[in-house]
């Protein structure tokens, strides 16, 4: 860890810096490697037309409450205070800075980028493909204009290279309120690379979103993790937020533990964070749709059945929907 990321009062970062975790993250080409040459990623139980007609509905978009719609694997789409908020939006075929090469979709998106309603912000989580996508954010940044970008540090350059006009660059912890809501970038556990030269270059978080409302009895929060693997510094979240009324929760990719545990959490790590940061309800994310570690894509969801007893963490259908409760009321 550098020095100005153990100060996290001190926000500015020299060229070529590389960001590190509280917690190292064992990412490195030899396991990489390894990891790969074993891969072998089993379809669902019951096939992957099955799985789609099990998993994936239609979507009803319904404005007159705050809601929040996955749309599949980290995108979702949130209804909060009057505005519309993307998260991590890829709409893309594939993962992948090419089309015809890297994980593909296996369960399509519950609305295309036409299909949307007016979306005020989008907030990225950190840069790799499957959170990450050229094509989309292109597509978005051309259908809506005036939407604003918020991100992690270093990646501003590239959002406005891509076409964004307004962008926010955020640190841990650094907060910004536009339009009576108040974005507030979080640690993660994570790591950051696009290309052969930029790995940790740019920053990862988390987001937690606040509405602010003239009666504090009616404002709501929403915490949408992005990537991570469990880490202490996680708890800090719910100390700083003490009521999070809904968290977006990632349960996929974390097979096999040896490689991926450092990076992701698996199901009963989010039962475990779920409980740690006292989280009203939670929508689980980031499985089902691109097949990026060796868990076949039906098996986090037949995990979180078995350790979320009476908890309010929801398994929707691609294009399932929850509306955001103030508590647990």
């Amino acid at each position: 860890m550098s020095d100005k990321q153990q100060n996290r009062d001190e926000k500015t970062y020299p060229t070529g810096q590389k960001f590190t975790n509280y917690e190292s993250v064992k990412i490195n080409f030899v396991e990489a490697c390894r990891w790969y040459l074993s891969r072998k990623v089993l379809p669902p139980s019951e096939g992957y037309e099955m799985f789609n007609q099990k998993w994936c509905e239609p979507i009803a978009v319904s404005f007159t409450h705050d809601r929040v719609w996955w749309l599949g694997h980290s995108t979702s789409l949130i209804h909060l205070n009057g505005k519309m908020i993307l998260t991590d939006p890829v709409f893309s075929h594939r993962a992948s800075p090419l089309q015809f090469l890297g994980p593909k979709r296996r369960t399509l998106p519950a609305m295309s980028i036409e299909q949307l309603p007016n979306i005020d912000f989008i907030v990225i989580s950190h840069n790799h493909y499957d959170h990450l996508d050229y094509g989309s954010i292109r597509k978005l940044v051309i259908r809506f204009p005036n939407i604003v970008v918020l991100v992690p540090l270093g990646l501003k350059n590239k959002l406005m290279k891509w076409g964004a006009k307004h962008v926010i660059e955020l640190d841990w912890w650094d907060s910004v309120e536009i339009n009576k809501l108040t974005f507030t970038a979080t640690p993660a556990k994570h790591w950051s690379k696009r290309g052969l030269f930029d790995v940790n270059k740019a920053l990862w978080c988390g987001w937690v979103i606040q509405s602010n409302r003239d009666d504090v009895n009616q404002s709501k929060t929403v915490y949408f993790m992005g990537d991570t693997g469990y880490s202490k510094i996680l708890k800090q979240i719910g100390e700083r937020f003490p009521r999070i009324d809904m968290a977006l929760i990632p349960i996929g990719a974390y097979a096999p533990r040896w490689f991926m545990q450092s990076q992701h959490i698996d199901p009963k790590q989010a039962i475990q964070l779920f409980d740690e940061l006292n989280c009203s309800r939670a929508i689980a994310i980031h499985w089902g749709t691109f097949e990026l570690a060796d868990e076949p894509l039906d098996e986090p969801p037949k995990l979180l059945y078995q350790y979320r007893d009476e908890r309010l963490f929801h398994l929707l259908k691609i294009g399932g929907s929850l509306y955001i409760k103030q508590g647990i009321s």
